[in-house]
This record gives structure tokens, sequence and C-alpha cells, in this order.
């Protein structure tokens, strides 16, 4: 039931905002008249008129004044958060380990970490000088 009544309220935004349904549902992806549909469904449920439709116009009623200054703004802040939600999947985060020798981290590592780091500040390194790994034998 809230998504059916969310979609329907984004889709009254949409209209009140453009105030065309042919520029609504565009923007939506639907066709005129399945938005059309929805809207009459929503007032019918709501059992008020939310826009003024003429042949030549659409305007918000009253009350579908007062439903987009109150409701309005919470979807915007819904679509913004989104928004900021994909910027992070986008941002290279965590923690990288590095076990190597003293020559390999002072010669290569060191230089490739100080343009690394600054480009990825979400990005922690741990580094390790260790020689357990290396065969005496040989």
């Amino acid at each position: 039931m809230l998504r059916e009544n969310a979609n329907d309220l984004l889709a009254f935004l949409a209209v009140a905002r453009e105030r065309s349904f042919t520029k609504a549902a565009a923007k939506l992806g639907v066709s005129q008249s399945a938005l059309s549909h929805t809207i009459r469904s929503l007032e019918a449920r709501l059992g008020l008129r939310l826009l003024t439709r003429t042949t030549r116009s659409v305007s918000p009623t009253e009350a579908g004044r007062h439903l987009v200054e109150t409701i309005g703004p919470h979807f915007d802040q819904v679509e913004i958060q989104l928004a900021a939600l994909s910027d992070l999947r986008d941002k290279p985060t965590g923690t990288i380990r590095i076990n190597a020798m003293d020559h390999a981290l002072e010669f290569i590592l060191r230089p490739v970490l100080k343009t690394f780091l600054p480009k990825y500040p979400d990005i922690s390194v741990e580094v390790c000088c260790d020689y357990s790994f290396v065969d005496i034998a040989a």
C-alpha cells in the first residue's frame, strides 16, 4: 500500500510541478493515459480533487498546493540522499595490507603511496616489513 501511495504521490508531484500531463509523463517515462489514471485513482482514494484540468492547462487546487508544499520537500530530500549514496558506491574505501621487504618498501611502495594516498583519503594502508618469507637456502 505504501509503495503504491508513494508512486502515486510522485506522479502527482511531477504533474503539479510541470503543470502538464505531457511533460510529467515524459519525465516519468509513462504514457499520459496511465498518468491520468494514476492521478484519478489518487484523487478518488483521498476523496479530494488535487488538480484543476482544462484543455490548455493543469494547476494544483488548494489541496494540491498544500500537498506539494508539505510532501514535496520530503521527496526531494530522499532523492538527494539516494544520490549521496551512489557517490559513496563509486568511492574506494577500506584497508590495504602490504607485506614487503625494506628495499621494496623504500624504493617502490613509498613513492607510489605518496601519490596514491592523497587521491584516496578513505583508504588506509598497513605496511609490514617482514623477512619471514625469505628462503635463506636459496
